[in-house]
């Protein structure tokens, strides 16, 4: 009996005895699995004499096995094995693998926030792929995988699903991937990073907490990495703590790199402070004294005090606030042009002299006010309370005024009554004192004290008060007047003799008249009167006859 083994497409005869023939006997496996592009390597084994022939079918036609399998290859065959005598078959399934193809149906996609999105990936392969995402995941975020198709349902989105999205489809053949983009309109994008405290001011010196970077994610598989950046330098830890003795310029930014999101980062909101060493004010022309209505200008000189845009400087008079008329915007001092940062106090860090400038206008109610000027570095609420504040020493200011004379003590005009001397007093208020001069006609001859000028005469008198400042005067006319008191004491008096004569005149008659009456005594008659009547205060004891 001959055996035959079919190999790569074709089959191999052996005498196998005497005997005058035998009908073939073909064995093949039931399935058979190749790589696509590979040389198949199907072995069946086939026994019989005459050798017989072998035969490919699919579908019911007749076919030439390939030597390279294309996935159009796939499929159930049946071989068979025929010589003169009879045949045998067996049925194949040839299986062909290959590696998923390009990704379909899955694209960037835009949404609106609150509103739902479905993102679908399809691949072919044999054996079927499976499906892995890569992106920024979220409890709003859910994967479906249905008849070789998976789908990812965003429900709800916010910020947080804003980034990319990557679907692999892999088997053991290979993988293919695809990375598409999901808008979230009406949303801005985050960087989920907490940083804690948010907010770190430290003293020059002092002690601060340690600042932590972490993601707000529970979900670790988000973050491939996070870390501190600080001087520009990597610190590969999530925890940071600052050196208070160096870290003006720290700049410390925790980064982090997410899936889906790609990386971000936050700046740790941080201040190292340094109050003033000292705080000095003078004068800018080196002269504490000023004219009244001239513009004084002062500095406040802040040493070694950082951060200076943070720096707030009060000025007093006495215990009160001084409103400057101008005040200069604060400057750097000992600035070198080639360091221009160091220059600009909204940017430097590091402890630098600041000056502040300001300019007044003093009035006389000034002279010898007590100013001061206060400093203090402002941090907010996150900063000290309350601040440290740093006050200079006093400086006494002298304010130069021309004189004012007192007008209420010298009017304008002034009478003076014949014979009587009437004194012209001046003063007036200036700083210096001003100098007291008294200016009139040769003709006249006033008696001049001090600041008193005794008149006797009508004319214009005037005082001139000067000091260093200006020259004012003051012009008094001096008006005489008639002294007419003593004509009319005069006629008063003679007005009260003739009144008086008049009156003892009149009171003479009177008297006549009532208190002293004639009586006859000749045939006196009885009054009709009962008893005693009294007549102008006179009582009758006896009759009496009126005298005619």
């Amino acid at each position: 009996m001959g055996a035959t083994r079919v190999a790569p497409g074709q089959m191999t005869g052996k005498e196998g005895g005497e005997r005058l023939g035998d009908g073939p006997n073909l064995k093949c496996p039931d399935s058979y699995t190749a790589l696509e592009y590979a040389p198949h390597n199907l072995t069946c084994t086939v026994e019989g004499y005459p050798q017989p022939n072998i035969t490919w079918y699919k579908d019911r036609e007749e076919v030439s096995p390939p030597e390279n399998l294309t996935r159009s290859d796939a499929g159930l065959y049946v071989i068979t094995a025929s010589n003169s005598l009879s045949s045998d078959n067996c049925t194949v399934e040839i299986t062909v693998t290959y590696p998923p193809s390009p990704i379909a149906e899955l694209e960037d996609s835009e949404v609106d926030v609150g509103s739902d999105v479905w993102l679908k990936c399809s691949s072919k392969s044999i054996p079927q792929p499976k499906y892995l995402w890569n992106y920024y995941r979220t409890a709003n975020v859910l994967e479906e995988s249905e008849d070789g198709v998976s789908r990812l349902h965003i429900h709800n989105a916010t910020a947080y699903n804003m980034g990319s999205y990557t679907c692999h489809a892999l088997n053991e053949r290979g993988n293919v991937s695809k990375t598409v983009k999901v808008t979230v309109k009406g949303a801005e994008q985050e960087c989920p990073i907490e940083i804690t405290p948010d907010r770190m001011v430290i003293l020059y010196n002092g002690t601060g907490p340690t600042a932590t970077c972490k993601q707000t994610s529970t979900n670790t598989t988000n973050v491939k990495e996070i870390y501190w950046q600080v001087y520009g330098d990597r610190h590969a830890d999530s925890s940071w703590n600052a050196d208070t003795h160096r870290d003006w310029n720290a700049d410390p930014v925790c980064i982090a790199s997410f899936e889906g999101l790609g990386t971000c980062c936050k700046p740790l909101n941080f201040t190292l402070y340094k109050t003033p060493d000292s705080v000095l004010l003078h004068p800018v022309s080196n002269f504490t004294s000023t004219k009244e209505g001239e513009v004084f200008q002062l500095q406040c000189k802040i040493i070694n005090v950082a951060p200076a845009r943070n720096l707030v400087v009060r000025w007093y008079q006495g215990n009160d606030t001084l409103e400057p008329s101008v005040q200069d915007p604060m400057r750097v001092t000992d600035c070198h042009l080639e360091n221009i940062t160091h220059c600009n106090i909204s940017v430097v860090s590091t402890p630098v002299n600041v000056l502040s400038t300001i300019r007044v206008n003093l009035s006389r109610e000034q002279n010898g006010a007590e100013l001061r000027c206060e400093a203090w570095v402002d941090l907010g609420p996150d900063g000290p309370q309350p601040s440290a504040r740093d006050m200079s020493s006093p400086l006494n200011i002298t304010v130069l005024y021309k004189p004012i004379i007192n007008a209420t003590k010298l009017p304008k005009t002034v009478p003076v009554f014949r014979g009587y001397p009437e004194e012209l007093v001046c003063e007036a208020d200036g700083n210096p004192s001003p100098k007291i001069q008294w200016f009139y006609n040769a003709d006249k001859e006033p008696h001049m004290s001090g600041n008193t000028l005794t008149v006797y005469e009508a004319g214009f008198y005037n005082c001139t008060a000067t000091n260093e400042v200006d020259s004012v005067s003051h012009v008094v006319e001096v008006i005489l007047k008639e002294d007419y008191l003593p004509l009319i004491a005069g006629f008063v008096a003679v007005t009260v003799v003739a009144i008086s004569i008049i009156f003892l005149f009149i009171y003479s008659i009177y008297y006549k008249n009532t208190k002293m009456r004639r009586y006859s005594l000749k045939n006196p008659k009885l009054s009709t009167h009962n008893g005693n009547v009294a007549h102008n205060g006179w009582d009758l004891q006896f009759p009496m006859n009126k005298l005619s």
